[in-house]
C-alpha cells in the first residue's frame, strides 16, 4: 500500500538522522564470545547461563569465563531451531531447577519444540543438568525449521509461560486444536493450571483433552512470539515478528484473539497484502505496530536504579535494526521512546542483578556473538 511505503520512507529518514547524531548514553564492555548465543539468565550468585542453538549452554562469569554445562538434550539445529531459551524455577536457590527450551525432530522429518527441566548440579568438576524430563511439546509437529517462539517466562505467581510460533504454516494461529500460535500458561510441572480460559472446553471433547492442548491455550492468533515479559503492575506483554513488516508488541490478555493469520499491519512476504487489524475489531490490536519492521528477538524490563531514566520501560533485542529498542508503557498503552544502534544483530537485552545491561549478539556473519556489558555514562 501507499501509505505503508511512505511511513517507510519517512520512518527511516526520521530514524537515520537521529541515530547518527546519537551519542550512546551507555559504555559498551565486550566480556566473551559465542557461536548462535540464544539466550541468557541470572543465578542467585550473578553467575549466568547462555544458550547456543547449536546445543551447547554454559555458566558464565562476569569476567566472561566459561564452563559447559552436560547433560543437555540432542537438538534439531538448523534455520530458526536448535537450543533455545533458559529460565530458573522461581524457587532455583531451593530446587536447583533450570528450563529450557529446544528443537526436537522425528523420523518423519517433522519438528517441534518442547520445553524440559533438569536440576542444575554445580558440585561436580562439570555442572550438569541431572534427572532431565520434557514437560511440554508444540502439537502437532510439522515439516520446516521457522518459528519456533518457545520463549519461556515465570510470572510473579509461579506460572510458567511459553510462547509457541504459528511454525510458519499460518492457519494453526487460528486452531484450537493445535497449541501453535498461541501464548500457553502452565504450572511449574507442566500441568494446566485449573483456570485456564479453556479448560472446560477440553474436558467436553475426548480428542482434544487427550492432546492436552486447549487448556494450555491463554491466547491465540500470535505469528512468532520471541519476547514475553511482565511490567511493573503484573501486566503481561508479548513481542513478535510480524510478516512483511507489521511486528506487534501485545499486551496479553485471558482469552483474547490476535487475528493472525486473519488481519496484520503488515503484509505476505510475496508482496500480497493481508487485512490490516482496524478491518475486523473483533480482533485484539497490538499496542504497537512496526512499519519498517525491527525484527524484535527478546523482550525484557528495566526494574533497577542503575539506569534511573530507563526503570519501569521495556527493552526490545532488535534483530534485523541491529538495534536496543526502548519502550515506555503507561497503563495499558506503549509507545517506543528511543532507539539505540548497536551495529550487530542483538539477540537478547536483559537487565543483571546489578543494574547493568547485559547484550547478546547473535552471530555476525563469520564472527561469533558477543556478550557485552552495557553501564550509564
Amino acid at each position: 500500500m501507499v501509505w505503508r511505503l511512505l511511513a517507510m520512507v519517512l520512518f527511516l529518514s526520521a530514524t537515520c538522522s537521529d541515530t547518527s547524531a546519537q551519542a550512546l548514553p551507555f559504555n559498551v564492555k565486550p566480556i566473551t564470545e559465542f557461536d548462535e548465543p540464544w539466550a541468557m539468565t541470572f543465578m542467585p550468585d550473578g553467575t549466568m547461563l547462555v544458550t547456543e542453538k547449536k546445543g551447547r549452554m554454559f555458566v558464565v562469569n562476569s569476567d566472561g569465563e566459561k564452563s559447559a554445562v552436560s547433560g543437555l538434550p540432542d537438538v534439531d539445529y538448523g534455520g530458526q531451531g536448535g537450543l533455545g531459551d533458559v529460565v530458573l524455577h522461581p524457587n532455583f536457590s531451593r530446587n536447583n531447577l533450570v528450563y529450557i527450551s529446544f528443537v526436537e525432530s522425528t523420523r518423519g522429518r517433522t519438528r517441534g519444540a518442547a520445553v524440559g527441566r533438569g536440576q542444575l548440579d554445580l558440585t561436580t568438576q562439570r555442572p550438569t543438568l541431572t534427572n532431565f524430563e520434557i514437560l511440554w511439546r508444540q502439537y502437532p509437529k510439522v515439516t520446516g525449521r521457522g518459528h519456533y517462539g518457545h520463549r519461556l517466562f515465570f510470572d510473579n505467581n509461579g506460572f510458567l509461560w511459553i510462547t509457541s510460533g504459528d511454525r510458519q504454516k499460518f492457519t494453526p494461529a487460528q486452531d484450537m486444536q493445535s497449541n501453535l500460535g498461541k501464548v500457553l500458561r502452565l504450572n511449574d510441572d507442566g500441568s494446566v493450571p485449573a483456570d485456564n480460559p479453556f479448560v472446560n472446553h477440553a474436558a467436553s471433547n475426548p480428542l482434544v483433552d487427550k492432546a492436552g492442548v486447549y487448556g494450555q491455550i491463554w491466547s491465540l492468533g500470535h505469528r512468532n512470539p520471541l519476547g514475553i515479559a511482565q511490567d511493573s503492575q503484573g501486566q503481561l506483554w508479548v513481542i513478535e515478528m510480524g510478516p512483511r513488516h507489521g511486528d506487534e508488541l501485545n499486551l496479553v490478555g485471558k482469552a483474547l484473539n490476535y487475528g493472525y493469520p486473519e488481519v496484520s499491519n503488515g503484509d505476505h512476504y510475496d508482496g500480497r497484502s493481508m487485512p490490516d487489524h482496524d478491518t475486523r475489531p473483533e480482533f485484539e490490536a497490538p499496542k504497537i505496530t512496526w512499519i519498517p519492521a525491527i525484527s524484535p528477538g527478546h523482550l525484557a524490563f528495566v526494574t533497577g536504579n542503575q539506569f534511573k531514566a530507563w526503570k519501569g520501560d521495556a527493552l526490545v533485542a532488535g534483530l534485523g535494526s541491529k538495534a536496543i529498542v526502548r519502550i515506555r508503557v503507561d497503563a495499558t498503552q506503549a509507545r517506543e521512546i528511543e532507539r539505540y544502534p548497536m551495529d550487530a544483530r542483538i539477540r537478547s537485552a536483559l537487565e543483571g542483578p546489578q543494574g547493568a545491561i547485559w547484550v547478546l549478539e547473535d552471530e555476525r556473519g563469520a564472527s561469533k556473538g558477543r556478550l557485552l556489558q552495557l553501564t550509564p555514562r
